[in-house]
């Protein structure tokens, strides 16, 4: 494999791009993020293989809009490791994900070699080389990079195309590569987009509060990821889980008292605090209690019994198709099956042929 090339302009991106015109097998693509201060992953670099050649990408250093017509125009697949937060950081270079996404941890986990694994362990297990992990906690930002930020780098595309290789193969032997590829549309599509409408549910000390304070706090937490959004800010630089609990529990009586309560919240500044204050101020309505969740909710009478049966189906079938039981249905979609009573988004395509039958009965 030869050495690595730097790109720090558009020159030189246009000049890898005309040597690696022609229609590419497979493009390999990570990258390395920060988002200590922000909601939003700051992309510090992006690692390129093709057919050998490797490449680190500067998008610190200029406009790589040009990335995005050669992916979109190349016909060969993007191969990326646990691409959900890559796909998150690439999102102002590749808006609509990478096209034709191969994600060999996904990959992986169809061709049965467990749910969830690391590239330093499919490398390893497959390939048979031993990877370092010494630059993970590096700040990607300064340059110029280390020799050890340099080597990780390129060791993290530089063995994709292999796995590639390895993976197609045991998917096509064990008829899963339809499935396969509909998950990786889907998260291509949808990674670091999907909002959960009862947030409330992971804060079990309001679990025996009354309902109308866990709606508050739920409409209190909605408020928190929509302002870290748009403020690009990390949500406990807005509010803590602890304020959000203390607010929603004992609202202050004026915008003093909360400003007392909240002293030190770094981002809670002036048009964030003020709509904060409108967020208390206004009092959920009827129909947001009614269908707030208690943090316990499925722990609850015939819910827990459905949910229960639910499990014990999602394994058996689980076991009949030999996939992890978390691909095949992970437990918070059961969890907002049962208590929405509709099927849940993340269980379309051939999870819905594979499951509804079987679950449908079960929802009490």
């Amino acid at each position: 494999m030869n050495e690595a090339q730097w790109i720090d302009s558009a020159v030189r991106l246009d000049v890898w791009i005309s040597t690696h015109a022609a229609t590419p097998h497979a493009i390999g693509i990570d990258t390395e993020f920060v988002r200590e201060s922000t909601f939003y992953p700051r992309l510090a670099l992006v690692q390129l293989a093709v057919a050998g050649e490797i490449a680190l990408l500067d998008p610190l250093a200029f406009d790589a809009r040009a990335l995005r017509e050669w992916l979109d125009s190349a016909h060969g697949r993007c191969l990326m490791h646990s691409a959900g937060e890559d796909v998150e950081a690439l999102r102002t270079l590749l808006p609509n994900g990478p096209p034709r996404l191969f994600d060999t941890q996904v990959a992986a986990a169809f061709a049965g070699l467990g749910a969830g694994i690391g590239y330093q362990r499919v490398v390893s297990g497959l390939l048979g080389v031993e990877l370092p992990k010494d630059a993970t906690r590096s700040d990607w930002t300064r340059r110029p990079l280390s020799a050890a930020q340099h080597a990780y780098a390129v060791q993290d595309v530089a063995h994709l195309e292999a796995l590639h290789t390895q993976l197609t193969a045991r998917l096509q032997a064990r008829g899963y590569m339809a499935w396969f590829e509909e998950d990786c549309l889907r998260l291509s599509r949808r990674a670091g987009e999907r909002l959960d409408e009862q947030p409330q549910r992971a804060l079990r000390a309001a679990a025996d509060w009354p309902i109308e304070r866990i709606a508050r706090l739920r409409a209190l937490l909605l408020w928190r990821e929509d302002a870290a959004r748009r403020y690009d800010v990390p949500r406990n630089w807005l509010l803590r889980d602890e304020h959000c609990l203390d607010l929603a529990l004992d609202p202050p009586a004026d915008a003093a008292t909360l400003d007392a309560r909240i002293r030190g919240q770094r981002a809670l500044r002036h048009t964030p605090r003020a709509e904060l204050w409108a967020c208390l101020q206004q009092p959920p309505d009827a129909a947001f209690v009614a269908d707030t969740l208690r943090p316990d909710e499925l722990l609850r009478d015939a819910r827990k019994r459905a949910f229960d049966a639910m499990r014990a189906c999602v394994d058996a079938e689980s076991a009949r198709l030999d996939l992890p039981a978390g691909l095949l249905c992970p437990r918070r979609a059961l969890e907002r099956y049962i208590a929405s009573r509709h099927w849940p988004a993340e269980l379309e395509g051939w999870r819905r042929e594979a499951l509804e039958a079987r679950l449908a009965p079960l929802l009490a």
